[in-house]
């Protein structure tokens, strides 16, 4: 006899914003700062509305800027802390997205991509921030950033965002684009049962005894909440193990090597991508987000022409993942890469995929979608 309880799931019809709502609730957060940028808005409302429901604090900032820096403070007394923006917002957050990074402090940042650069176009689909995740801050910095491309994903990406910023202690970063964030569609909540929400370590030694970087225990130092009787110092200089400013080459490039480790380690924890049709592709196409919902219409219909196309669909697409890139063009005579900007992740594309044949786009900016059609086309240009 099968006692196995049987999950029910809640069943939905909700827009993307709404859906990063919820589950950063479900992940735990209890904080939100924000600033309002179209077209990420609505996660502020929900949240809200939401937060003190459960418990937890919402803040309007007076910018972009003042929000990063409020998730930051709350993250440093212990709570699980995003904020949402868009394009100018998020370069306005890059100076304190850098300062997180470099005093190792969870929390989450929602990029809801429209078109640029300056203002561009505020209620327009973009996917025009996929370098600036990358590159945005100076210094050498480890960078997470999924990239989801159905609602169930950015449902479940979002709650995965606040593990990895919790256990590898860094900010992670949701990109999402106008499409997702006001799509509706079906789906089923998952019961909290079907995943896990993981904490960040925290110490295991007396207060007079804590260092807020010993690293003895592993890449990941623990970490202390604040006004908890341990006391720690911050600051954007490069630090050692006290957490105290240092200026000695070794300790400050044996520091920020330990910081990238956090992530090349684990790359198993954090990579994600899925493969469609690639076994036998002849074409590989190279999409992520709203835009390879089109892409992947595009691969069947040209598989309905007897034309091999494969999809490689990165979820994480911050690490890059490079061994399945490369293992695609090493056996595509071409590789198409559809993406709504001038030309950002072909980049990556071109750098490791090995492809002896043209690694070519399929670029579209002006706020319209990509159309499956014009990815097919494409593909028949090279088939």
């Amino acid at each position: 006899m099968d006692n196995t309880k049987e999950i029910k799931r809640e069943v939905v019809f909700w827009p993307g914003n709404l859906v990063v709502a919820e589950a950063a609730i479900a992940a735990g957060c209890r904080f939100f700062a924000g600033y309002p940028i179209t077209p990420s808005s609505e996660i502020a409302h929900v949240m809200s509305k939401r937060l003190p429901e459960v418990g937890g604090k919402f803040i309007q900032m007076e910018d972009e800027i003042a929000a990063m820096g409020a998730i930051i403070g709350a993250s440093l007394t212990g709570e699980k802390t995003f904020t949402a923006t868009s394009g100018p917002g998020f370069s306005l957050k890059q100076e304190n997205i850098g300062y997180a990074s470099f005093i190792e402090v969870p929390c989450v940042i929602v990029n809801v991509m429209r078109g640029g650069p300056s203002t561009g176009l505020p209620t327009a689909l973009g996917q025009a921030d996929v370098m600036q995740a990358r590159w945005g801050t100076h210094g050498d910095r480890p960078v997470v950033a999924l990239t989801p491309s159905y609602l169930d994903e950015v449902y479940m990406e979002t709650i995965r965002a606040f593990n990895l910023a919790e256990i590898l202690r860094m900010p992670v970063y949701v990109l999402i684009d106008e499409v997702l964030g006001h799509l509706s569609e079906r789906l089923e909540i998952p019961d909290p049962s079907e995943y896990e929400l993981l904490e960040r370590p925290r110490p295991t030694v007396p207060p007079d005894e804590y260092q807020p970087y010993d690293s003895s225990r592993g890449d990941v130092p623990e970490m202390a909440d604040y006004f908890t009787g341990y006391r720690w110092h911050t600051t954007g200089l490069n630090h050692d193990y006290t957490g105290f400013p240092t200026t000695d080459p070794a300790i400050c490039q044996a520091e920020e090597e330990r910081m990238e480790r956090k992530v090349t380690n684990n790359i198993d924890k954090i990579e994600k991508y899925e493969e469609y049709m690639t076994e036998d592709a002849e074409i590989g196409v190279v999409s992520y987000g709203s835009t390879a919902r089109a892409a992947m219409v595009a691969v069947n219909d040209a598989r309905e022409r007897g034309i091999k196309a494969g999809l490689l669909r990165p979820i994480t697409l911050w690490p890059f993942p490079e061994e399945a890139a490369r293992n695609l063009g090493q056996k595509v005579k071409c590789m198409i890469v559809p993406e709504a900007n001038l030309g950002q992740m072909i980049y990556e594309v071109e750098r490791v995929a090995s492809c002896s044949g043209p690694v070519v786009g399929v670029n579209r900016i002006g706020g319209v979608p990509i159309y499956p059609g014009e990815i097919l086309r494409k593909i028949e240009e090279f088939a």
